[in-house]
């Protein structure tokens, strides 16, 4: 709920049902027995898209399972109490054809773009805007197109609400390594100048689906939450993610959701904009080895924050440590440091003897300049829990990854090594004049 006055909502996509004893149909039911059982019921719910399985060439069909969706399968919810939004996606409106159904079985606001009337549309409820857009419009060419002039506009008209949400059926940056412009992430031609526009008006987040997953990762302040678990029963990756909704709140303190499985159970959450730690809270590392400010597993809502200044190399290609926790007798189960003639920020994970490291891959330093910069680790984020911003800014971006778990699982060791790898100074050393590591930890 929220803390102070704000919303409560529902989130939840992909449910690819509509068939009267499929397999999403029962999929798609244990996930709305958990939402039935809300209490306080939401103020309101959004499904960014693939509500049924779709993909027919017959308007009939495509017809006869929305209304099975509709008034048997959301027969539970009472649509004027309790609003139902959606976005359009590729099982739903992949031709001209299923366009006009979607347009027709739901009657949703036709504020949109020209063409796009009852695809694209917004929606403002006291300071919160939700702004919906269509990222596979046959009138661009199809799926990973969108449309900005108008999602600009709708911003700027709106700059005024304190609360601000896009919702579109295509993540802009990849999910668990799944990626593919066009069919899996809105096009390269699109997705810079979208995300752009999300920053220029301080939207909070981008809400998608269309990866069978549930995500959140933050680029340059904007989160992006990508929740694909309503009811298709094939997972990306299988054994990993798990039917889902998401619960969430909006209030004056910012962001709050947790991600409940057909148990019921929260399986993940998160509170944004991350506080940030006090001056109190910093503690200094020497460089060289020592024992470690942290060992075992971080847990739910704790974090640990780095902060890295210096000078790099004029001239470097080898890798660089900045700090590395290990254990001795096996390799370093988290190394931070540069790679490579660009002196790349790098995170490397690994998580089992035997298995290739996950990396984590920041952005390039210039050679023989002065930095500072702060990376946290925020388990609580998954994959897109290794963030990192400069020194002074408030905007924090993921790292790209493609791993499909973060560090939440990580114990830490009892060794930490500064300015060097675990296996002493010759081993990685930190090229550059000039390095300083501060470390908190809550």
């Amino acid at each position: 709920m929220p803390r102070t006055r704000g919303h409560q909502f529902v989130l939840y996509g992909d449910a690819c049902s509509g068939v009267p004893g499929a397999l999403h149909e029962t999929t798609f039911a244990s996930v709305n027995v958990v939402i039935r059982r809300l209490q306080p019921q939401p103020e309101f719910i959004l499904f960014p898209g693939d509500e049924v399985i779709g993909l027919t060439a017959d308007a009939g069909s495509l017809w006869a399972q929305w209304r099975h969706w509709l008034d048997h399968e959301m027969s539970w919810l009472d649509r004027q109490k309790i609003p139902l939004w959606h976005t359009t996606g590729n099982h739903t409106t992949y031709d001209t054809m299923s366009e006009v159904v979607f347009r027709e079985v739901l009657d949703l606001p036709r504020n949109g773009p020209p063409g796009q009337e009852g695809l694209s549309y917004w929606v403002r409820r006291g300071d919160l805007l939700l702004v919906f857009v269509h990222t596979l419009w046959t009138g661009l060419g199809g799926e990973g197109h969108v449309e900005t002039e108008w999602l600009e506009s709708v911003l700027r008209q709106h700059a005024d609400a304190r609360h601000k949400l896009v919702l579109g059926h295509h993540p802009v940056y990849p999910v668990n390594g799944f990626s593919g412009p066009y069919q899996r992430e809105i096009s390269p031609e699109h997705a810079g100048r979208f995300w752009d526009i999300l920053v220029e008006a301080d939207v909070l987040a981008y809400l998608c689906s269309h990866i069978l997953a549930f995500d959140v990762q933050v680029h340059r302040g904007v989160l992006q939450i990508c929740t694909a678990g309503a009811g298709t029963a094939h997972r990306m990756p299988e054994g990993i993610e798990y039917l889902h909704c998401v619960q969430a709140a909006l209030d004056d303190h910012g962001l709050r959701y947790h991600v409940l499985d057909t148990d019921g159970v929260a399986r993940e959450r998160l509170e944004w904009p991350m506080a940030p730690f006090s001056g109190g809270c910093w503690r200094d590392l020497a460089r060289g080895e020592g024992p470690a400010p942290i060992t075992g597993q971080l847990g739910p809502g704790r974090r640990i924050e780095f902060r890295f200044r210096g000078r790099t190399a004029a001239d470097a290609s080898s890798a660089q440590t900045m700090v590395t926790a290990f254990s001795p007798g096996s390799i370093a189960p988290v190394w931070i440091g540069l790679q490579g003639p660009r002196q790349i920020l790098t995170l490397i994970m690994g998580r089992e003897p035997g298995r290739s490291p996950h990396y984590w891959i920041g952005p390039s330093i210039p050679a023989g300049e002065e930095f500072d910069i702060h990376l946290v680790i925020n388990p609580d984020m998954g994959p897109g829990g290794v963030l990192y911003r400069p020194w002074g800014e408030g905007r924090w971006t993921s790292l790209a990854a493609a791993s499909p778990t973060g560090l939440e699982s990580l114990h830490w060791p009892d060794r930490w090594s500064v300015g060097h790898g675990q296996h002493g100074g010759g081993d990685r050393p930190f090229a550059g004049p000039d390095l300083s590591v501060a470390v908190a930890i809550g």
